[in-house]
């Protein structure tokens, strides 16, 4: 008998790519993704292999560095969240157009309902816009399998295979049976270098060879095992990805509904159509955004038979549930269990003892000092900053934009301009930002709150850890400008000096608070006990 293992979405798909001989994994924290990373860091297997498994600075350098392993031949997995993506967009786009040589496959986990994220995107749409093949499994062991048969499909066609998954397959468990690993595959060379080189002149042969073999992507899609079809009545259902378990759990008898799994795209457009001719009524469950949906409107809907989110039937906004997918198919609401009624939602705050709150402290205090005064954050934990009883930030857009928009503000005549960043979030997408501000000579004070660590996302390693300084001074902040305080009660004389003085000052200065996140002290003082 084979062995059971009762693992997490993220975990099998960790696991399945150890299994199909990776070389590497390149990632950058970010959940719903981050524990692929971390499973394959503690796996004996990857560990015995040597498996390459360090955080990147953000996930444009790991999506590069991935393509560099699939160049030289052997198996990479990039794994991002879905505004991740956004940064590795550049690099996602242009490796459908070199193509690949070793596997690649991207792992992105979209994260509907935005728990921890600024938007609901629908990463499917850049899968199509780069027009890669996409898997969306519908089960952790269907995670397992399908990164195995990524790789394997990268190979093939020569093209990054995009593999998403949704907040709620990324971190539900179920039993999944492993298969026997293969080994890592030996190192070799493209034949054809030149479509490596995007130089117009080879870009414009390689998007046609694109172009081409989008007929070949469309028949695997169709014959998929991934992809079924099982007639019933007039009444049709395309369930994508974990939708299909939805649908399925509305059914523990069976469902007599005709039903188009779909978890491997392009779409598969012969079965869609003939399920539109078969079914008097379409309803189309997908966890995200209308993706598909607005493909079979578009295509093949000529009589107003498609329903969906687009309709009314499900949510527009918000992910997709076994109770909202029961309504729309029309079944009568199930009971809520009394406990479920009686929790009472609490919303997120910054840990006791953490250095963000000794620093938004002070920023308020200091900031009221001034008419206009404005503080421009960042994504973190201090975000949190927002919520009481801090209410110290004004903005929180994108990875880096703190201190792009307070460059902007200042530049229209704003002051103080103040940017709070994390420093995890400063590598990631802040340096840039910061030489922007250094070369127009803008008037903004910038506080990288070092925490020494990744902590929204569990206690990562920082890429700037040790290195803020000299990255400052390196991109021309002036010596005397870069301050460092250590956010602590003590020590408020001293940081309101500081941030008195640098917001003063009419250029642009940097003042690190640094103290070690809460959370990762308690657990290195564990340690180094044990």
């Amino acid at each position: 008998m084979k062995d059971k293992l009762l693992i997490l979405g993220d975990q099998a798909v960790a696991l399945g790519a150890l299994h199909a001989g990776i070389s590497g994994v390149y990632a950058y924290p970010g959940t719903p993704s981050t524990e692929i990373t971390e499973y394959i860091q503690s796996s004996p297997l990857g560990r015995g292999r040597g498996v390459y498994c360090d955080w990147c600075t953000n996930e444009k350098t790991a999506m590069e560095a991935a393509l560099g392993v699939s160049f030289i031949g052997k198996r990479a997995l990039v794994c991002m969240k879905h505004v991740g993506l956004n940064v590795a967009a550049d690099a996602f786009v242009n490796s459908a157009m070199t193509g690949t040589h070793g596997g690649l496959v991207v792992l992105v986990a979209d994260d509907p309902s935005m728990h921890s994220s600024q938007n609901e995107q629908d990463s499917r749409f850049y899968g199509k816009f780069a027009m890669v093949p996409i898997f969306e499994p519908s089960s952790q062991q269907e995670a397992y399998d399908m990164v195995r048969d990524a790789f394997d499909l990268s190979e093939r066609v020569k093209l990054p295979v995009l593999m998403r998954l949704t907040t709620r397959m990324a971190h539900s468990r179920a039993v999944v049976v492993p298969a026997v690993p293969r080994d890592e595959n030996p190192l070799s060379f493209p034949e054809d270098r030149a479509r490596w080189v995007l130089l117009p002149v080879n870009a414009r042969r390689r998007y046609n060879e694109l172009l081409a073999v989008q007929a070949d992507l469309q028949r695997l899609s169709g014959a998929s095992p991934y992809n079924s079809y099982r007639p019933g009545d007039r009444r049709g259902v395309v369930a994508c990805g974990i939708a299909y378990n939805y649908l399925m759990e509305n059914y523990p008898e069976g469902c007599g509904r005709t039903v188009l799994k779909i978890s491997q795209y392009p779409l598969p457009v012969e079965t869609l159509r003939r399920m539109v001719a078969e079914c008097d009524e379409i309803l189309v469950l997908e966890d995200g955004q209308p993706f598909v949906e607005e493909q079979l409107r578009g295509l093949l809907d000529e009589s107003g038979k498609i329903k969906g989110r687009m309709s009314g039937e499900l949510p527009r906004a918000g992910e997709l549930t076994p109770d909202n997918v029961r309504a729309a198919l029309g079944l009568p609401a199930a009971p809520v269990a009394d406990a479920c009624a009686r929790v009472v939602p609490r919303p997120p705050a910054l840990c006791a003892g953490c250095g963000h709150r000794d620093v938004y402290e002070m920023l308020n205090e200091v900031a009221k000092e001034y008419e206009n005064s404005k503080i421009f954050s960042d994504i973190g934990c201090y975000t949190l900053g927002a919520l009481p009883p801090f209410r110290a930030i004004d903005s929180c857009v994108d990875m880096g934009a703190s201190i792009t928009m307070a460059k902007g503000a200042a530049d229209g005549g704003l002051f103080p301009s103040i940017a709070v960043i994390g420093d995890s979030t400063f590598t990631h997408s802040g340096i840039t930002g910061l030489l922007d501000a250094v070369n127009s000579r803008a008037n903004i004070t910038v506080v990288i709150s070092d925490n020494l660590t990744t902590a929204m996302t569990g206690g990562q390693d920082s890429a700037g850890t040790g290195k803020l300084e000299a990255i400052c001074l390196g991109v021309g902040v002036e010596k005397e400008h870069v301050r460092v305080v250590v956010p602590m009660a003590k020590n408020y004389d001293e940081i309101r000096n500081v941030l008195r003085e640098e917001i003063e000052y009419p250029g642009v200065s940097v003042i690190i608070p640094r103290r070690e996140c809460i959370q990762t002290l308690k657990r290195n003082l564990k340690k180094s006990k044990a």
